[in-house]
């Protein structure tokens, strides 16, 4: 049977093409999956600016909960006690440590050119340099007043000159004393200080092992104060780079993403294997009639898909690092995970994809072995001649309840919280696209209602043959459907569902604040004289600073955030429009909070109680609740002095400035490094908290458009390709090429019509309930043009190849045809 196996790929190429294609693609993005589940779990950033300090001390960067499961990054840079640089120094076994301090500086090239453009950098105080180590190829240290430029930034600066560099938002001159360089890769070049110049404050600790003594070790026995860890080798990255603090965000793509590859390869290369089986019929029932077991077909049958999936199995496990890699970089420029985030997958994630491909490719095939197996000669050949389009009963009860379950999630969403609708109405998607390729031939049965087929009628004989063989054809045209339509959910649904939740989000947070102009910085932040400024503008009526950070509600401690954080809003005047159940923002001075009433009444404070809230540096605060404002449900923040949040942000400063203005046209005064706009800039730079949740969004999109292109061309040409003996014998009995061409256009444009509207129909119960639950109204949002192009990507797809693939299949004279030992 293996030798018979092999001599059918001869003529069954079109067909096994389309398995080994499915198959190529499934393991490649499967095993890409492991390679982030890897990366991960690994968290690998080799350090590069702090590469030479063997150990590097610094605050966890990730928020455990007191009382719940998982992790979070803090949003901000922890901070260090300055003392403990000296208490490590009297660590036996430490030779050196060398505190470091990092912090915005935008560098302009000269004074006269100090209008805010320059680039964006890392300062830090001389005294680091060692840690990279950074050596000076021209002049010397700096002074108070002076700095010390990475070679990469002077260009034709020389020691002496004088230079304009924005800290703190407030642009200074600055002489240069020296030119430096580092000895290897570091990224972000860095303008140094000398040491009475930098802002209070340690982000981490540099450790010099005095010799003999292994870092490890020493890592192991430091006495470090609660909340701070030692890091050796390639873990240093934590320190160094800003949100390499937890696995979950990758692990959680990862899973979804290999489970939905998994999902849609097996239903498109079980809808594959299955056409290929079907057209087979005639040739498998005369294999039974001469003699061959249903074991012996069976394994037949098996063998020949086998060679081919594990052909294809191979060469993607080939293109997986390439695969992984560039998925990765686009994770890595979206902002998803830190750049510096080292790509990691070694042989597990090939040897778990393999496992899983090779499983999924058995399991299907297996059953449509076992149904050609089974069907008795006789039956073989009638089904080969008029193809049964019935499902068995259990077939139908199964595609029910996946069409249940569909309408059961899709009931359930809006009743879920924004945060919660994503991840409770996203399956529906994946539950109806399956119900949809279960019960495939007899949507298609039942979709071609009187109303479609009369209108395809009256194109002539070429419209009543196409309607005639989409439903005698049934099954075989379902084929095509399945990959139509789960991609037109997945894409549709996902694409739709983060943009109409990015827009609820955003559309929550600016509703809630009231300004007429918005000053943004670009500088590190808003200043303090940038403040004092706005409010001697004439004009203007009020003036507020804007903070934004995030943080945890410990004392008493808030439940319904754990691992996920409440958005922190810090504001010094009237903006904020929510309405106040109780208590005044006027009050929100000094050590204060605002509380939306709902939390207050979970928590069981009130006006005039004191809360403890972890904000986003692990500072934990006291604070005392002075009101309780309500904000838009599902979407509300803790509202906090602006003063206050920003001590406990990374620039120490407000991100943007607030006005309210009398209707008159502003003077406002030029500042470095800032842009005033209307109330669009609200939502500049806004974390909705759906980063990795959109990734995921899209590259289920991704997924869906390449399995689409791929299954549809596999899947009409075998199709087509198989029908070579029925356009023979219609061009014998009178039809023109050009007429059986014109029904092979109607097909499908039938077929793809109704892989979309299956597929939209699919998408709607995931994207309506979660429009519902973020906004409100079953209205999403997102540009029209995404649905636009979709369909002219399906009709692309469909359309060309049933004209090549038709073409190609009336190559050959009609006698020929029919003759002809495929089709």
């Amino acid at each position: 049977m293996l030798r018979l196996a092999v001599t059918t790929l001869r003529y069954r190429t079109a067909a096994f093409l389309a398995i080994f294609v499915a198959v190529l693609l499934g393991g490649a993005l499967l095993s890409a999956a492991g390679g982030l589940l890897e990366t991960g779990l690994r968290l690998n950033a080799p350090p590069q600016r702090l590469a030479a300090a063997p150990i590097v001390v610094t605050g966890d960067p990730a928020y455990h909960p007191p009382n719940g499961s998982g992790a979070a990054p803090f949003p901000e840079r922890p901070r260090l006690d300055p003392t403990l640089t000296k208490k490590l120094a009297n660590t036996p076994g430490v030779a050196q440590a060398v505190p470091d301090r990092s912090f915005p500086a935008i560098l302009t090239t000269h004074l006269t050119n100090a209008d805010g453009t320059g680039t964006a950098l890392a300062g830090h105080g001389w005294s680091s340099a060692p840690l990279t180590p950074y050596e000076l190829t021209n002049g010397r240290a700096p002074r108070t007043g002076e700095i010390v430029l990475d070679e990469r930034l002077a260009d034709t600066a020389n020691p002496g000159d004088r230079l304009a560099v924005t800290v703190g938002g407030e642009s200074r001159a600055y002489t240069l004393a020296g030119i430096a360089r580092a000895q290897h890769r570091v990224d972000v070049p860095g303008v140094f200080f000398a040491d009475s110049d930098v802002p209070a404050g340690i982000d981490a600790i540099g450790l010099f092992p005095a010799n003999g003594t292994s870092p490890r070790d020493l890592a192991k026995r430091l006495d470090l104060p609660t909340g701070v860890k030692a890091y050796t080798g390639d873990d240093r990255g934590v320190a160094e780079f800003q949100g390499i603090a937890t696995s979950l965000p990758l692990i959680i793509m990862s899973g979804v993403f290999g489970g939905m590859v998994a999902v849609v390869m097996a239903l498109v290369v079980s809808a594959t294997i299955g056409l290929s089986v079907r057209q087979r019929r005639r040739e498998l029932a005369l294999l039974r009639a001469s003699g061959a077991t249903p074991r012996q077909v069976a394994k037949m049958v098996i063998a020949e898909t086998m060679l081919v999936g594990l052909l294809g199995l191979v060469l993607g496990l080939l293109g997986g690092r390439i695969a992984g890699t560039w998925i990765f970089g686009l994770l890595a420029d979206g902002g998803v995970v830190p750049p510096q985030l080292r790509f990691d997958q070694g042989p597990l994630p090939f040897v778990g994809a393999a496992l899983l491909t090779f499983a999924v490719l058995r399991v299907t095939v297996g059953f449509a072995a076992g149904r050609a197996a089974r069907i008795r000669p006789i039956q073989a050949l009638a089904e080969a001649a008029v193809p049964n389009v019935a499902l068995s009963r259990i077939r139908i009860v199964i595609g029910l309840v996946f069409a249940g379950a569909t309408v059961a999630i899709a009931l359930s969403t809006p009743f879920m919280g924004p945060t919660n609708a994503a991840a409770i109405g996203g399956p529906a998607g994946l539950t109806g696209s399956i119900a949809v390729a279960i019960l495939a031939p007899l949507v298609i049965q039942r979709a071609l209602v009187p109303r479609i087929t009369r209108l395809v009628e009256k194109r002539g004989t070429s419209g009543v043959l196409a309607v005639i063989n989409l439903r005698v054809r049934a099954v075989q045209f379902a084929a095509i459907l399945v990959p139509i339509t789960i991609a037109t959910a997945i894409a549709i649904g996902n694409i739709y569902s983060q943009t109409t939740q990015q827009k609820a989000a955003v559309d929550a947070f600016t509703g809630n604040l009231s300004a007429d102009v918005v000053v943004t910085s670009t500088s590190g932040g808003i200043p303090p004289s940038l403040t004092a400024a706005a409010r001697s503008v004439p004009g203007v009526t009020t003036v507020s600073e804007l903070v934004r950070s995030k943080g945890w509600i410990e004392e008493p401690y808030d439940k319904s955030h754990t691992s996920d954080a409440w958005p922190l809003l810090g504001l010094s005047g009237p903006v904020y429009t929510g309405k106040i159940k109780k208590g005044s923002l006027d009050d929100l001075t000094g050590e204060s909070i605002a509380l939306p009433p709902g939390t207050a009444k979970k928590l069981k404070v009130d006006v005039g109680s004191q809360i403890g809230v972890r904000l986003g540096d692990n500072a934990l605060v006291k604070v005392k609740v002075v009101a309780l404002v309500e904000g838009p449900s599902g979407y509300e923040s803790l509202l906090l002095p602006a003063q206050l949040l920003a001590a406990h942000t990374t620039t120490g400063l407000p991100s943007q400035l607030l006005l309210k203005t009398n209707g008159t046209k502003l003077d406002l005064p030029a500042w470095p490094g800032t842009t005033a706009g209307g109330r669009e800039l609200l939502g500049e730079g806004l974390d909705t908290g759906l980063g990795v949740d959109a990734w995921i969004g899209y590259l289920l999109a991704a997924i869906a458009v390449a399995y689409t292109a791929i299954a549809s061309v596999n899947t009409i040409a075998v199709a087509v390709l198989n029908r070579r003996r029925e356009f023979g014998l219609q061009r014998l009995t009178g039809s023109t090429r050009r007429e059986v061409s014109r029904m092979l256009t109607l097909e499908g444009l039938l077929i793809a019509g109704l892989g979309l509207a299956a597929g939209l129909i699919t998408a709607a119960f995931t994207v309506l309930p979660i429009a519902m639950a973020t906004r409100g109204w079953p209205i999403p949002s997102g540009s029209v043009w995404v649905l636009a192009g979709w369909i002219a990507v399906v009709l692309l797809l469909v359309l060309p190849t049933t004209a090549i693939t038709g073409r190609i299949a009336m190559r050959s004279k009609p006698m020929d045809a029919l003759n002809s030992p495929v089709g």
